[in-house]
């Protein structure tokens, strides 16, 4: 081998000596940087002529198992699923249940039965059934504001539905954009890393929102489809729209026209659910409370209003009344129509003939709501008949069993309650799947240790070409001097 050749293998281990301290760097520096994948640098012997020519730098390998970040994103999407669930459900139990908030429905129909026991011992004083109508106003109140918070919180699972849409779009654009950029830097012989790991970030965010899998395209390009068969980019990205409601009552729905789906180039994914395909993930969460969890919750709202006016419009509880009268609860003033029940619990409301502030008076309260004139004021009879429809058991439709007014409520507590259970259920084993994927996915990223070690042998490597190049240097010198 001439001396030339032998400073030319010199050189070019110089070169990748340094090139690879330089890989080495990068990694250990982004050991804690998400979505960083760790480099190596691939080399291979140079043959030239049929003689050896040193060491070729073959170009930077990014490491990342795709399989087991396919997994972890599978288990992101469960976990952003199972997470904005149990946030709403808990706030749900909690507004209507909490059994010693003063304030809940609890507390307040126990306060209404010991305003009427107390005015059934003492019929003769205004105060206290002046304090019955008002524990009926808190009773109907309450009910109202929780009709108005599981509206408002349909609202707020809308909008989540605008901003995951919005955040799907930019996310899919920019997987798009970098794809092209990653072609562009492989063509002129760049590193395109850095602009992988960006995209891998991406294709994260898209992964909290549905369910995905990447397919690997020709140099080094990616597809994306849902898990359920729906593209969302190979080459151009899909572009999705949705029109958000800004005030949703509780008759608007998928089925009525009231609420938006879902469309891809004006066409909605699926005139049913509303996100078709993409499923799984944050997104068909805020659908499936917005369109179903939040509405059967209103739906019991209605059912247990149902149940408080059907006790006392019963002409057996208050003789006064004539079959179809209005009773002491009323549906906006007017007398409860069976098949009218969507949103009663934002309608109900005190009988204006026994509230004060209506014009109404307080003796209907102790003498029945139609009694024309005041009746004996030691008679605690139709207060003890009220008292006694709180505690009968009553049934407003088939499926509903027949209870007393607090069972209704603990009814409905109850499924509120189990709904909010097996959320949490389910998000605790979310939350374990994704972290035990996510720990399997970091063991397979930089290790120090293993770092710390290749510079080593890096250095080692350095010093024996530099020690060659100085060999050589005094050969060259010493045939000079000849």
């Amino acid at each position: 081998m001439s001396i030339s050749q032998s400073l030319n293998n010199a050189v070019s281990g110089l070169t990748a000596t340094s090139r690879m301290a330089e890989v080495v760097s990068s990694n250990l520096s982004n050991a804690l940087t998400e979505g960083y994948a760790r480099r190596v640098l691939d080399t291979s012997s140079q043959n030239i002529g049929g003689q050896g020519a040193g060491v070729r730098i073959d170009g930077v390998r990014r490491i990342a198992d795709n399989g087991l970040i396919g997994d972890r994103r599978l288990a992101d999407a469960g976990l952003a699923n199972q997470e904005r669930r149990i946030d709403t459900l808990t706030r749900l139990e909690a507004q209507f249940s909490a059994p010693d908030d003063p304030a809940g429905l609890v507390q307040r129909l126990a306060a209404l039965e010991q305003a009427l026991i107390s005015a059934g011992a003492d019929p003769a004083s205004d105060l206290r059934l002046s304090t019955v109508v008002q524990r009926l106003g808190d009773v109907t109140e309450t009910l109202q504001d929780n009709a108005r918070n599981v509206q408002i919180m349909r609202q707020e699972a809308d909008a989540a539905i605008a901003r995951d849409v919005d955040t799907l779009n930019t996310a899919l654009q920019q997987v798009e954009q970098l794809n092209a950029d990653i072609s562009r830097a492989r063509a002129t012989g760049g590193d395109p890393s850095a602009l992988m790991d960006a995209r891998q970030r991406a294709i994260d965010t898209i992964g909290t929102i549905v369910t995905i899998r990447e397919i690997a395209r020709p140099n080094d390009q990616v597809a994306i489809i849902t898990t359920t068969g729906m593209q969302l980019l190979d080459g151009p990205a899909a572009q999705f729209a949705f029109s958000p409601t800004p005030t949703i009552t509780a008759f608007m729905t998928m089925a009525s026209g009231g609420l938006a789906g879902i469309t891809r180039d004006g066409v909605p994914l699926d005139v049913v659910d509303g996100f078709g395909k993409l499923s799984g993930g944050s997104l068909s969460a805020s659908f499936n409370l917005r369109d179903n969890d939040l509405v059967q919750a209103q739906q019991s709202l209605d059912e247990i209003a149902a149940d408080l006016i059907t006790r006392f419009a019963d002409p057996a509880t208050d003789p006064t009344l004539a079959v179809g009268d209005a009773g002491l609860l009323t549906d906006a003033g007017a007398a409860h129509d069976p098949l009218d029940i969507v949103d009663l619990s934002r309608r109900i409301s005190i009988n204006a003939t026994v509230d004060p502030s209506q014009g109404g008076q307080l003796f209907r309260v102790r003498d029945g709501v139609n009694a024309a004139v005041a009746g004996p004021v030691g008679d605690a009879q139709q207060l003890n008949r009220f008292s006694g429809a709180l505690l009968a058991a009553n049934s407003i439709g088939g499926g509903i069993p027949s209870l007393s007014a607090a069972g209704q409520i603990a009814r409905v507590a109850s499924e509120f309650g189990t709904a909010r259970l097996r959320a949490d259920e389910s998000l605790s084993f979310a939350a374990a799947r994704r972290d035990t994927l996510y720990q399997a996915e970091l063991a397979t990223g930089v290790d120090s240790d293993q770092e710390l070690q290749m510079l080593l042998r890096i250095e080692q490597a350095y010093g024996a070409n530099a020690k060659l190049m100085q060999t050589i240097n005094s050969m060259i010198q010493t045939l000079m001097e000849i």
